[in-house]
């Protein structure tokens, strides 16, 4: 295992399990602190209106033992409550209950004289029917929850009225809030701890085709770009397993070419380099004039120099396959320049040379372009007789560009056709490296096009061939259309 690949992992970055882990318990846990916070208020509300009640209840009791002489003004409270009157109501030993009964004015008739009276001077609205306050104080250094009370009281000897407080400790309150908290807590927590437990699993389970893929993928040894198989894969993963999967054949398709370049190279180069080494050896020997030797000498220099450029072109093909900025180019104007560049071989041979060409576009690199034209038309001059003819043809057909070179040549047998593209092979041409149409062909498939070659049937030859055609569809780029008429025309070099 190479000792590079643990530097691929970043401390900084959350694994899949971590961050699905996180954005599940978090967003629970956060909902459960808040759920409980609400809960303990409510709770709280709910055992204060409950108890305040009790309190009600027994400032009403206290006020119903009430008893007054004279009117209004001149009414004087008189209260006998014994302590068994507020018992009823101490539920047991964790509260304390202590009442004050005072008139109008503040003066203590009956109770607890230390209880402090209602600071108030009037009551506030109440829900109740009774004209009853609740607040909170303080009493012999512990807080109370207090209740006061407006009592009307009447008799047979009078009437007025009476303000009654009642105080309890707050131990039971409390006690009842955190033992319902305490159970509602236990509660949610075992629901938290389910879910934990659930989302865990879950989530192992999720994410257990990834670790797999990940462990499959670090044990593998250097320079292995074998598919992934992951059949058990969520649907989510298998645009990713496919991408990989697609990028390791592409890395398996340039390793193998490189190799096969490799190779190829240090097999094709090998017998000139022999070759001119035993030419050398043959001059400084003298076994032959050094006129010949150095014109022998050059000849396998240029046939090295062509396959080494040849070879150098079929690995550029590869390299631009797999770039994907590709411009949008006049395939006319590209043959143009071609044709023009190589006007001193058509002279050469005297060719009568005709292009029809139209405007057309098509998506590609400028030099594969160039490569493939040039291939095309440097064979077919090559095998072209001297006073010949030779045609250039572009037209466009079903959306795509078809590009036509005919020669007057031989033509190729059934034999030569099964071989025709193979790399090195040259057939029965002298000097020929037997690359030329294998660059085209790679040139033709990284465009998404074809080629082929016919023989073109000359009736006045009976069964023989009449010329050869090499016909080339290449797709149009998007929204390309011919401009114009065909521009039909005779070049003469």
């Amino acid at each position: 295992m190479s000792p590079s690949r643990p530097a691929l992992r970043s401390p900084r970055r959350l694994s899949l399990r971590r961050y699905l882990l996180l954005g599940l318990l978090l967003p629970i846990g956060v909902y459960v602190l808040l759920n409980s916070l609400s809960l303990y208020f409510d709770t709280r509300d709910a055992v204060q209106t409950a108890y305040d009640r009790t309190l009600l209840a027994s400032a009403k009791s206290i006020g119903e033992l009430l008893t007054v002489e004279g009117y209004d003004a001149q009414a004087r409270l008189q209260a006998s409550v014994p302590h068994a009157a507020l018992e009823a109501f101490e539920t047991d030993l964790r509260s304390r209950m202590y009442y004050r009964v005072s008139d109008m004015n503040g003066e203590w008739v009956s109770g607890f004289e230390a209880l402090p009276p209602w600071p108030g001077k009037g009551l506030p609205p109440s829900p109740y029917s009774a004209l009853v306050h609740f607040y909170d104080d303080f009493y012999r250094g512990d807080p109370v929850r207090v209740a006061v009370l407006l009592q009307p009281v009447v008799s047979e000897h009078g009437r007025g009225m009476a303000m009654v407080q009642v105080a309890e400790t707050l131990g039971l309150r409390q006690t009842l809030v955190g033992d319902i908290m305490i159970a509602s807590l236990l509660r949610q927590g075992a629901l938290v701890a389910m879910v934990i437990v659930i989302v865990i699993a879950v989530v192992q389970r999720a994410t257990r085709p990834v670790r797999r893929i990940s462990a499959e993928l670090q044990q593998r040894p250097e320079g292995e770009l074998t598919r992934i198989s992951a059949p058990d894969a969520p649907r989510e993963l298998l645009p990713l397993i496919d991408a990989t999967n697609q990028l390791m054949g592409r890395l398996q398709n340039l390793l193998d070419h490189q190799k096969r370049f490799v190779r190829d190279t240090s097999h094709q180069l090998r017998t000139p380099l022999a070759v001119l080494k035993v030419q050398v050896q043959s001059a400084l020997r003298g076994d032959v004039d050094p006129q010949t030797a150095l014109l022998e000498i050059n000849a396998t220099v240029e046939r090295a120099t062509q396959l080494a450029n040849q070879m150098l072109a079929l690995a550029k093909v590869e390299q631009l396959r797999q770039q994907t900025d590709t411009q949008a180019l006049d395939l006319a104007e590209v043959v143009r320049e071609v044709a023009l560049d190589l006007s001193p071989l058509v002279a050469e041979r005297n060719l009568d040379f005709e292009l029809q060409d139209q405007p057309m576009t098509v998506l590609a690199h400028a030099w594969m372009l160039r490569e493939l034209v040039r291939n095309l038309l440097h064979n077919a001059i090559r095998h072209s007789p001297a006073g010949g003819r030779l045609q250039i043809t572009l037209q466009v057909e079903d959306d795509q560009a078809v590009l036509t070179v005919s020669d007057q040549g031989p033509g190729i047998s059934s034999t030569q056709r099964e071989r025709l593209f193979q790399p090195f092979w040259t057939g029965d041409v002298p000097g020929s490296s037997g690359l030329g149409l294998t660059i085209c062909q790679e040139i033709v498939r990284a465009l998404g096009g074809r080629i082929a070659l016919i023989n073109r049937q000359d009736p006045e030859m009976g069964d023989r061939a009449g010329g050869l055609d090499a016909c080339v569809r290449l797709p149009l780029a998007p929204a390309a259309s011919p401009r114009g008429e065909s521009d039909q025309g005779k070049i003469t070099p």
